[in-house]
């Protein structure tokens, strides 16, 4: 290659973001700047930042060029060979999944996240690069994006938003074919639109297209609306989420993709299925109620939300201010209509409207994002499902994953790489899970030792420029250089500070917590790290009361609280503890993934039985707090918790961590650290989860809308018609008497069901009694001879074996259409009595 060559090359890897979790190219950006590359490990900042000299002189290097070649025909490969989507489903019709998230976590490089909701869409991003499933982000780009933080010497949280310069960013302008910048547009009154300008940034082999609003056409009020993450007041967020759902859509078509699944990652994306239907109205020239019925089938909406007040809901006079035209103009209906798919009660005129309740009526398919957090939602949407037994409601789970790749330790990496290779992660996983088990325990105790000894380091280096940044004496500084000891054993806690995840449980009594940090037989080192949302004054108290411990003489060298907490903060913290500690309230943390990260590093858990750690918690790889069950806020439970968590730190984490064997390895904790590791590590992957969610959702979602929308027009049109006819006529429908009988083994049901002037081909009588073992026993009623005397009246007849009492049976009259999916699409039901 000559030398524009390389330089265009080394342009196109600093663009894609595959660098923060493939480290092949490391070596060249910390030959251009290696102390800037230490610092912020950003690539595209490095290039930005080198001069013209230093670049020259690297590029006539022979070892630099070979590199740098090698990294290009490396990336080429990867880029063009078969993935494990290609080769699982050769023939499937799948071109383009688009994922709607307000939030990407990819790297520091690009700080467009918050947390949880970030990670879960970066991590996912990228494990669809790796296993080739065709996934296109998209997200805005905020010119502040979240809050960075410093404490100051009180102790207090203060919030800082430095500008997201795009200069300095690894993303690109959008193009169109003649070289303009693309734009989309959203009307807003009169001649006055929105304009959104569009980048690509680049993962591996997806791509994530971001929109925002900071554009010199716009007046200077909309130019903000992309200003802050989670930033303003109800306003800012509605036009934020419009921006999402409705400008997101419009990219992708201008972008020409027409996407067969459609996953909406939590409520904020909703509009983009009101968008969708739009779309499809335009080019088939159908009306809105036969667009939406024809497109939802092809979209997916994850909820992440364990509470109720969890859910974004606008004010009824501010949705009229700025939907209204959308509704009567693009959509073509009554606005009330709009209000209503956003709404429990369609007649309530002051009832807000809720961004969960949208994505539902505009859903084919909705999951929680763990069993437990599944559990969590089927009651919190069973308003939308009055009657319905909780355990049919149609919400499911997917459990939530880390991609391993960005998370894993160098060390860690070399012991894994021994056992499975190089793409382990990039495949169906189906050896990883028992490649650790000839690795030696002195390996993966080596392993650990090493990954303990770097976050020492990180922490000394983090807690030294926190000082010297705040002014502190060289006798201050001079303490960060001293601070923990690489042999200790180290727990780890950095979460957002709410007060629902209880991160000073741990401070419960600070006394006894105060002995166990300090005993000089066996002490404990604890890193402590998390933002308070700056509207959250408690959450902020949180923080100040660690800082006033941590300032307690003796536990300035047991304990740390390290100032804004980030992505590159996590990777240190998660490869380096020994154990990560998490504390929420039982069930209001719907996943959480944090804990997942060290699973790679043989990081142990120590969890509230939550989220994922419900479901994934034995004693052979972690330990638990809590009964299994829900206490709310009682602070006599958090009491009990606070004594359980002390408990078993001092009679069972710490003694185990100190228990050597002749040869200085705590035999039983690595035990522990190899069962974690094998069973756990691929089970909580981003990869599982991709993997699940192209065979568990998105081949279900891209077929049934495949055949809907292939459908002829008129056999949508009749969905829309029945369902129409059902709502009118099912407040009159009734059932009549019932007679049971017992004979020959078998229960046997006649009951007569009157239904108005319903078409009997539109319901289904079914018998249902609830399950045994979480699945109810359900069976089809047949219908039998009219009713003498009765307009459209029959008796149904079912059978069923005696095994269980007849009392246990109940018939119910439910919705039925060969095309609708119920309850989803049509929520009534009737039970007899």
């Amino acid at each position: 290659m000559d030398s524009e060559q390389l330089r265009a090359g080394l342009r196109d890897l600093a663009l894609d973001l595959r660098w923060s979790w493939n480290h092949a190219a490391d070596e060249l950006w910390n030959r251009l700047d290696p102390e800037l590359w230490a610092l912020t490990h950003n690539a595209w900042v490095i290039l930005q930042t080198v001069s013209q000299e230093r670049l020259d002189t690297c590029l006539a290097d022979a070892a630099f060029r070979e590199k740098l070649e090698q990294t290009l025909r490396y990336y080429e490969h990867h880029n063009t060979r078969p993935h494990w989507f290609q080769t699982a489903h050769p023939d499937l019709a799948i071109k383009a999944v688009a994922y709607f998230s307000m939030e990407f976590m990819l790297s520091d490089a690009l700080p467009i996240y918050s947390g949880g909701l970030g990670n879960v869409a970066g991590d996912q991003l990228k494990s669809a690069s790796d296993l080739g499933v065709p996934v296109y982000g998209v997200g805005l780009l905020y010119q502040q994006g979240y809050f960075r933080q410093h404490i100051d010497a009180d102790g207090h949280q203060e919030a800082l938003y430095p500008y997201n310069d795009p200069t300095q960013l690894p993303i690109s302008p959008l193009r169109q074919p003649n070289g303009e910048w693309l734009r989309v547009s959203i009307a807003v009154t009169g001649d006055v639109r929105l304009w959104l300008r569009t980048w690509e940034v680049r993962v591996g082999k997806a791509r994530l297209f971001l929109l925002d609003s900071n554009d010199p056409a716009n007046l200077p009020d909309f130019r903000g609306f992309t200003a802050e993450l989670y930033g303003g007041g109800s306003e800012t967020r509605l036009q934020q989420e419009r921006i999402l759902g409705i400008g997101g859509w419009r990219l992708l078509r201008a972008l020409g993709l027409q996407p067969e699944v459609c996953h909406l990652n939590e409520g904020h994306a909703a509009f983009a299925v009101l968008e969708r239907a739009r779309d499809y109205m335009e080019e088939n020239k159908q009306p809105f109620e036969v667009a939406l019925a024809a497109t939802r089938l092809g979209n997916l909406f994850t909820t992440h939300t364990p509470v109720e007040a969890g859910f974004d809901r606008f004010p009824p006079a501010l949705m009229e201010r700025r939907c209204r035209r959308y509704a009567e103009e693009r959509l073509h209906i009554p606005f009330s209509q709009f209000m209503a798919l956003g709404r429990l009660n369609p007649d309530d005129n002051i009832e807000p409207f809720n961004m969960a309740y949208l994505a539902i009526h505009g859903s084919g398919a909705v999951n929680g994002v763990s069993r437990l957090h599944g559990e969590v939602s089927r009651r919190l949407f069973q308003p939308l499902f009055p009657r319905w037994p909780e355990e049919e409601l149609p919400i499911g789970y997917v459990t939530n994953g880390v991609h391993v790749p960005t998370w894993d330790s160098e060390a860690a990496d070399h012991v894994w790489t021994a056992a499975c290779g190089q793409d382990r992660w990039r495949g169906d996983l189906d050896e990883v899970s028992t490649a650790l088990d000839a690795v030696p325990a002195a390996d993966l105790w080596k392993m650990r030792t090493d990954s303990r000894r770097q976050l020492v380091a990180y922490v000394r280096t983090h807690l030294f420029r926190q000082l010297a940044g705040d002014g502190a004496s060289a006798d201050e500084t001079g303490v960060a250089a001293r601070l923990f000891d690489p042999d200790t054993l180290t727990i780890g806690f950095a979460r957002r500070f709410a007060t629902y995840k209880r991160p000073n449980l741990l401070l419960y009594d600070p006394d006894r917590l105060l002995r166990i940090l300090t005993n000089p037989e066996r002490p404990v080192q604890l890193v402590i790290a998390g933002k308070a949302h700056p509207a959250d004054q408690q959450g902020q108290d949180m923080i100040r009361q660690w800082i006033q411990f941590i300032r307690h003489t003796a536990a300035r060298q047991h304990a740390i609280f390290l100032a804004d907490y980030d992505m590159q903060m996590t990777e240190n913290l998660v490869r380096g503890v020994d154990v990560w500690l998490n504390t929420p309230r039982r069930p209001w943390e719907a996943s959480g993934t944090s804990g997942m990260k060290v699973l790679v590093n043989g990081g142990l858990n120590l969890s509230e039985l939550d989220g994922w750690w419900a479901e994934a918690y034995a004693p052979e790889v972690g330990w638990a707090i809590g009964d299994g069950k829900e206490h709310d806020s009682d602070p006599a439970w958090d009491r009990h918790e606070a004594e359980q968590l002390y408990a078993l730190l001092e009679n069972d984490v710490i003694p185990m961590f100190y228990n050597r064997d002749p040869s200085g390895i705590p035999a039983a904790w690595v035990e522990r650290i190899s069962e974690s590791m094998s069973r756990l590590t691929p089970q909580f992957s981003a990869n599982r989860v991709v993997r699940e969610y192209v065979e568990n959702h998105y081949v279900r979602r891209a077929k049934a809308y495949s055949e809907r929308t292939s459908s002829s027009p008129a056999a949508v049109e009749d969905l829309v018609r029945w369902r129409k006819v059902v709502d009118e006529h099912w407040p009159r429908l009734r059932f009549g008497s019932l007679d049971v009988s017992s004979d020959g083994g078998q229960h046997l049901f006649k009951a007569q069901v009157f239904l108005d002037e319903l078409d009997s081909a539109a319901v289904r009588v079914e018998l249902y009694a609830e399950g045994e073992g979480g699945r109810p026993e359900v069976v089809e009623m047949r219908r039998g001879d009219p009713l003498v005397g009765a307009a459209n009246a029959h008796s149904y007849c079912a059978s069923v074996a005696a095994n269980r009492p007849a009392a246990d049976y109940t018939p119910r009259i439910v919705p039925y259409h060969p095309l609708a999916s119920v309850p989803l699409e049509c929520a009534r039901i009737l039970w007899y009595k």
